[in-house]
């Protein structure tokens, strides 16, 4: 019991120091939530086509340099879809307490250690799959969680 505690404790407090993540694309001040288009919106829970949005996405123009949000490891690729499509890549990220996939990026790897405002990748061309959306970065926690209050 007494170890639990101790273990939650300190998840807490690694997440608290962690701060909040970074912008994740260059050229913007600061995480801006996709609004809605045509294609649906792009806040946490906004329903799509009958289901919920499980993740958030950050404003970001096609070809821009993605940024980790947080210092971690890079787990393995991540794919959003299960065809094969232009934007169809991403990566799983895990480091201080968080855990994330970001969709719609060609990353400069697959695996290893990256640092918080390190590139991740670029923005693939979302305008080629869906023309007329705001072209965005998808973040989604590894529990389904909403991220938006670390952006």
């Amino acid at each position: 019991m007494f170890l639990t505690r101790v273990l939650l404790l300190a998840a807490l407090i690694s997440t608290a120091l962690a701060g909040p993540w970074a912008n994740v694309c260059a050229g913007r001040s600061s995480n801006v939530i996709r609004t809605c288009d045509r294609h649906g919106c792009g806040q946490y829970s906004a329903r799509r086509n009958g289901r919920l949005h499980q993740g958030v996405d950050v404003l970001c123009s096609d070809g821009s340099t993605v940024y980790a949000p947080f210092t971690g490891m890079i787990v393995r690729q991540a794919k959003p879809y299960r065809n094969k499509n232009p934007i169809n890549d991403g990566v799983k990220l895990s480091g201080g307490g968080f855990c994330v996939k970001i969709f719609y990026i060609k990353p400069i790897k697959y695996k290893g250690s990256i640092k918080k405002g390190e590139k991740l990748g670029t923005l693939l061309p979302l305008q080629e799959v869906y023309p007329g959306i705001q072209s965005h970065v998808h973040i989604e926690n590894c529990d389904l969680s909403d991220p938006t209050v670390y952006l």
